[in-house]
């Protein structure tokens, strides 16, 4: 996922590029109806207090609305505001329906919160789950290169992974794990060490090897900043800086992330941006 602007990585849509000053104006109205749609639908999988049968219910129905607006068909009253914008996107960019859709698949994902069972399973979650919203904004700018697409999924992945080792402290509690079984059983864990934050040696190794794994993932995705032109570069500079900025607190803390949440701060922003503008300098 892109995000907005430093500080970064806080949650699935809080910080996708809504109003950012680095995005074009001409493509701001796309990226907000992107936004609603995927804000909407991820508040339907994980917000307020309806069942799970509910949630999918909403979240298929929701689907269908995607399924007219992609075929030209009036919004429903329910959700107009989402998708009257969403539909003229749709018309004036071409984008890509089966993106929309993946994430919706991601959403019904959560709403029945299973285990991963490896890191395989937990990327083809990411690859529903993240990985469409950056190559919906790549389509926008029109960037469709094989090898650009490949770095952006490394990017959109590492992010979501990274949001989800910096969130331990709060997720697990919820009940909520994506920590791959085969990663617990390597280190001699198990979820009930994540459910009740139990901090050891042996959680703290594990947080650094998903830590380490992520960081590849991002430095893998880094070099597409330096090929986006203009202020989607920027962005994205911002972005990658932002992501490895939290992996750095992380192991600064040593790793201790069932304990305490990093989070970027005012302060972190002078050293985003400095890093940004040496990520263009290296590659000079």
């Amino acid at each position: 996922m892109w995000s907005e602007s430093p500080p970064v990585s806080v949650d699935h849509y809080e910080n996708f590029p809504v109003a950012s000053v680095l995005c074009p104006p001409a493509l701001r109205p796309a990226i907000r109806a992107i936004y609603h749609f995927a804000r909407t639908a991820d508040d339907m999988a994980d917000e307020g207090d309806a069942s799970e049968e509910q949630r999918l219910a909403d979240l298929a129905h929701f689907r269908q609305e995607l399924i007219a607006a992609s075929g030209g068909r009036a919004a429903g009253q329910r959700w107009c505001g989402v998708f009257e914008p969403l539909a003229r996107c749709l018309r004036q960019f071409a984008l890509p329906p089966a993106l929309l859709h993946d994430l919706l698949d991601a959403f019904e994902h959560d709403v029945r919160n299973p285990a991963y069972a490896d890191r395989a399973a937990l990327l083809d979650y990411c690859r529903r789950s993240a990985n469409p919203v950056g190559r919906l904004l790549l389509h926008l700018y029109g960037i469709q290169e094989p090898a650009a697409l490949r770095q952006s999924d490394a990017v959109c992945t590492a992010l979501q992974l990274i949001n989800f080792w910096q969130d331990l402290s709060v997720d697990g509690p919820r009940g909520r794990h994506y920590v791959p079984a085969a990663d617990l059983r390597a280190h001699g864990t198990h979820t009930g060490d994540l459910r009740q934050c139990n901090d050891s040696p042996q959680t703290r190794r594990l947080v650094q090897s998903l830590c380490t794994w992520s960081r590849g993932l991002m430095l893998e995705g880094a070099p597409l900043a330096l090929r986006v032109p203009g202020r989607a570069g920027w962005e994205l500079r911002l972005v990658v800086q932002g992501g490895l900025r939290i992996l750095e607190k992380i192991a600064r803390m040593d790793h201790a992330a069932l304990l305490q949440r990093p989070r970027l701060t005012a302060w972190d922003v002078p050293v985003l941006l400095w890093r940004a503008w040496r990520m263009g300098r290296a590659h000079a």
